[in-house]
């Protein structure tokens, strides 16, 4: 990767575009980047970073999107990155604008814009630049592929950052893995180490699941063989405990087995016992019961003899009653035959007395009175009569019901009337009062408007008077801040020339007696480094007072120290001043205090509008509706004025038809109230007549019927031999009496031939003549032989399930070993491996986990690499080396130790002195770099930065520093250094310059 040239547009320090020539730079190989503290050198490294990645290194990361942009750029100039640079054979263009906080385009206030990112590829053939992408995402994915490396791994193989790795030095070994870690990417190690260490846990979960289930099983089955088995001592996990349950369980199945040969013994003998007592039971069972069957037939007999007579009685009464049988069917039509003439009889007497109810016995067509007499002819031609006079009232009906309804329409007229009058003298009166309303609501309307215009205003006033308010504070506080800054900076500045002052005088003191330095350093026969000779007749002696090398270095570093010091109080002086002058443009000459009741006064005063314009719409909507509600009452009463004029003419109709209908209908009621009542008296009239005549039809029928009755009862009771109707009655019987007298008689008959059977048989009189049987006895017996049985039965069904159940849990266990025994392997070999990843194993001797072991390897190429450019640098005098000893409890595998040439001893980097540490870590930065180089792919990094840190080491280590630099040559890279070392100024001729002002940093460049 080599960088080409960077555009910097309104980032960090840099208020206006500047530009980096890194082409112009790189020709010498070393560039210096040097500007005094605070002026952005190290901006000039985030804006690579931010075009390659879209974020700054390390802790800047904080100042991100709208933070990256410069305080001293307009407001209307958009901050941006573009970075040219060639990587992989392909020369690319990177341009990143990060979020910005812009004016509006239309209206006041800002707005924010969105971060925008371009990827361009130059294309020779073409001699033109090709657009790739517009996407964030895609553009960080295709740069993090071609560089081969994440932003933090650029940040510590190409930024170098030197401080980072003086800690890298001194850190122990979990720092250092840290480290390292992010760098080479030994996630994957440390994930390996963490899915073995889950698995072992899953693999012990389900081993000493398989032992918790062998060991419930192992219980039931004790359960099961009670005491004939004993539970196996081993607890879960242990690799014996399988062994342990088969052999407890086939000991079980042994003892269960021989229990139940022997159950099957007893009940087999049992079984023998009990049928013998069931058929002594059977017999004598028998016995009493033949014997109580003869004894009971003899009482039986006794009795039927006792009740003869009756039973004769009892046949002699039956036959009588069915001789009587044959009479039963004239006697029940005798029967209804005078229950309808008694019937017909009341229906005449009923209907004759409601025909005289109508018109009080008066015969209005007849002419001969009351019709209490007449028959069935009359009174049907009466009936007639009525209904051809009611059917001649239809017409008067129709206009009765006509003159009611007219009579509610008048009714309805007559409402519709009053309630017009209603709303005519409402809508007068609302009216009436319309004028006064409306000015009252267009006078809140008016102020309430009034108010939002006020409120406008105020708004427009609230945020200038807020930035003065915060400007005055803000000066008021600066105001105190500049008094110490001049007082920090008067002091640093004289403390700066008594360092400078001191340092002159003890430089001068040197310069004096350097004769004397130069003289110690004589060898006979050497050369003088002055003269050249090689004789020294007369060197020179060291004088009282002399000041050595070291003495002046400390008193130039003192000096420098301080004078930076004062060269950083006049900034934050400078910082001071320019921020209370802007305050005090912001706020003017106004106190702090009244501009605080300015401000207050103003947000009271804006409220109070904002509450007084809060009434304007609910204004506008009620005089809205006001103007809605005095159109609606002009409408209603004219609607109610052309409904008056309508119902007028519509009365006038309705009278003229009323005496016309009153006319017809006072002829037709014939003195009664109403048309209705006459029709209803004439329904009735003809109802009641037609009823009398079917009344009097009815009771002449029914009388023939019974007198033809009761010539076919006599004739039927002589027929079955009874002198009388009244004596065949007598010997009927009911249906209860007749089933109770048959049943007494069917009863005599089983009974008689029961006892006859009984009687006659052989066996039973036979056994009648044997002594009494006794079958409780037998009984006992049977019960006793039938209870040792179900014991029996009992015993051989608990050893059956007993074994059944030793034998289920004994193949459940053995299958449970079985299935276990993989398991069981499979968790040995992964606890192994994971206790040998993991540091804990005892074959890992140094306890060293998967991820330190890489690392460890990485650390050693990286020491080795590093090495190579540390001797050269020192002198030969020192060299890194990688060490996996273990300090302490720790683990080990990250060890870094340095040999002294020239002690011949390996001690640790934290010995090292300042100087050495700078060197050696630069040493190690650029082992690194290699190495992560290598591991990226071999991706080349032709561009390298290296920041700060020169500053600690003397001349001739500086030389050798450089040197080693400059060797990078030889491989085609570029490294700028990034330092504000004076004398790094005169050694690196190619120069980036970051100069500071108030408007802003800026940069010059000059070749080298």
């Amino acid at each position: 990767m080599r960088l080409h040239r960077l555009d910097i547009t309104a980032f960090g320090p840099f208020g206006s575009t500047q530009s980096v020539d890194f082409d112009a730079l790189s020709g010498a190989g070393l560039f210096l980047l040097h500007g005094p503290t605070g002026a952005g050198k190290t901006s000039v490294l985030d804006a690579v970073c931010y075009a390659l990645y879209g974020s700054v290194p390390g802790a800047r990361q904080g100042g991100q999107g709208m933070h990256l942009r410069s305080d001293h750029a307009p407001p209307g100039t958009r901050t941006e990155v573009r970075l040219e640079l060639s990587v992989a054979g392909r020369r690319l263009e990177i341009t990143r604008q990060p979020p910005w906080e812009r004016p509006k385009l239309r209206g006041k206030g800002m707005t924010v814009d969105k971060a925008q990112t371009w990827l361009r590829e130059y294309d020779a053939r073409a001699a033109a630049w090709k657009d790739l992408s517009r996407s964030h995402q895609e553009i960080g994915a295709e740069v993090e592929q071609l560089l081969g490396m994440s932003r933090a791994q650029f940040c510590q193989v190409v930024l170098l950052p030197q401080g980072d790795f003086a800690r890298f030095l001194r850190a122990d070994a979990e720092a250092r893995g840290r480290l390292l870690g992010r760098l080479f990417d030994t996630q994957r190690f440390a994930d390996v180490e963490k899915r073995l260490a889950e698995r072992r846990r899953a693999t012990e979960a389900r081993v000493r699941e398989g032992d918790t289930a062998l060991l419930a099983d192992a219980h039931r089955m004790q359960q099961a063989a009670g005491d004939a088995m004993e539970l196996p001592e081993p607890e879960p996990g242990d690799p014996g405990l399988a062994e342990a349950v088969l052999q407890a369980a086939a000991v079980a199945r042994g003892t269960a087995r021989e229990r139940l040969d022997i159950a099957h013994c007893r009940l087999a003998a049992a079984e023998s016992a009990h049928a013998a007592a069931r058929h002594a039971l059977d017999e004598a069972r028998e016995l009493a019961r033949l014997q109580s069957r003869f004894a009971a037939a003899r009482e039986r007999a006794e009795r039927l003899t006792e009740r003869a007579g009756a039973h004769r009685e009892d046949r002699q009464r039956m036959e009588r009653a069915r001789k009587a049988e044959a009479v039963a069917p004239a006697l029940e039509l005798r029967e209804a035959a005078d229950r309808e003439h008694r019937e017909a009889t009341r229906a005449e007497a009923r209907a004759r007395g409601a025909l005289a109810d109508v018109y009080g016995g008066v015969d209005a067509y007849g002419g001969d009175g009351a019709y209490g007499d007449a028959g069935a002819s009359g009174l049907a031609a009466a009936a007639r009569r009525a209904a051809e006079e009611l059917g001649g009232l239809d017409a008067a009906r129709r206009a009765e019901r006509r003159l009611a309804e007219l009579a509610e329409e008048r009714a309805g007229l007559d409402r519709q009337e009053r309630a017009d009058e209603d709303v005519l003298s409402e809508a007068d009166a609302w009216l009436d009062g319309w004028d006064a309303t409306r000015a009252a609501l267009q006078s809140r309307l008016d102020s309430a408007q009034e108010a939002a215009t006020r409120a406008e205003q105020l708004a427009v006033q609230r945020e200038p008077m807020r930035r003065r308010l915060d400007a005055a504070r803000t000066r008021d506080r600066l105001a105190a801040d500049l008094a110490q800054a001049r007082q920090r900076t008067e002091e640093s500045r004289r403390r700066a020339l008594d360092a400078r002052a001191h340092w002159l005088d003890l430089k001068e003191q040197r310069l004096t007696g350097i004769a004397a330095e130069l003289a110690a350093h004589l060898t006979d026969g050497e050369p003088c480094a002055v003269c050249g000779a090689t004789e020294h007749p007369a060197p020179a002696r060291k004088a009282a007072g002399h000041v050595d090398r070291e003495t002046e270095d400390r008193a130039l570093a003192a000096s420098r120290r301080a004078e930076e010091q004062h060269t950083e109080d006049e900034r934050r002086l400078g910082e001071v001043r320019e921020a209370l002058a802007a305050a005090t443009a912001e706020a003017g000459d106004t106190s702090t205090a009244r501009l605080a009741a300015e401000a207050d006064h103003l947000e009271r005063e804006y409220a109070r509008a904002r509450h007084d314009a809060s009434a304007l719409h609910a204004a506008q909507q009620e005089l809205r509706r006001a103007e809605q509600e005095r159109e609606q009452r002009l409408a209603d009463r004219q609607q109610a004025a052309v409904r008056a004029a309508s119902r007028l003419t519509r009365r006038e109709t309705l009278e003229r038809e009323q005496a016309l209908l009153e006319a017809e209908v006072e002829q037709a009621r014939g003195g009664l109230g109403s048309v209705a009542a006459r029709a209803a008296q004439l329904e009735r009239l003809a109802a009641r007549l037609t009823e009398a005549a079917d009344a009097v039809r009815a009771a002449e029928a029914a009388a023939q019927r019974l007198k033809a009755a009761d010539a076919r009862l006599a004739d039927a009771a002589y027929r079955a031999g009874f002198d009388t109707p009244e004596a065949a009655v007598a010997a009927l019987l009911d249906p209860a009496a007749h089933r109770e007298l048959q049943h007494r008689l069917d009863a005599w008959q089983q009974e008689e031939a029961a006892v006859r059977a009984v009687l006659a048989e052989p066996g039973t009189a036979a056994v009648a003549q044997l002594p009494p049987a006794d079958p409780a006895a037998a009984e006992r017996a049977a019960a006793a032989a039938e209870r040792r049985l179900r014991e029996a039965g009992s015993a051989r069904d608990a050893a059956a399930r007993c074994c059944a159940e030793l034998d289920r849990l004994s193949a459940r266990a053995a299958e449970a070993v079985r299935r276990l025994a993989p398991l069981r392997a499979e968790h040995d070999r992964v606890a192994r491996l994971a206790a040998l990843t993991a540091g804990t194993s005892a074959d890992n001797e140094r306890r060293m986990r998967l991820e330190s072991y890489v690392l460890a390897a990485r650390l050693e190429q990286v020491a080795a690499a590093a090495t190579v450019r540390l001797q050269r640098m020192s002198s030969g005098r020192y060299t890194l080396v990688h060490s996996d000893d273990r300090t302490g409890r720790g683990r080990s595998g990250l060890g870094l130790h340095v040999v002294d040439a020239w002690t011949g001893r390996e001690r640790d980097t934290a010995t090292l002195s300042g100087g050495e540490t700078f060197f050696a870590s630069l040493a190690l930065a650029l082992g690194l770099a290699d190495v992560v180089t290598e591991e990226a792919g071999g991706v080349r990094l032709d561009t390298l930065f290296i920041d700060e840190g020169f500053g600690s080491l003397d001349d001739q280590t500086l030389d050798e520093v450089l040197d080693v630099l400059d060797g990078l040559r030889e491989r085609d890279r570029s490294v700028g250094i990034v330092s504000h070392v004076a004398d790094l100024r005169r050694r690196i001729h190619a120069q980036l310059e970051v100069v500071k002002s108030r408007s802003g940093s800026s940069l010059r460049q000059r070749g080298a």
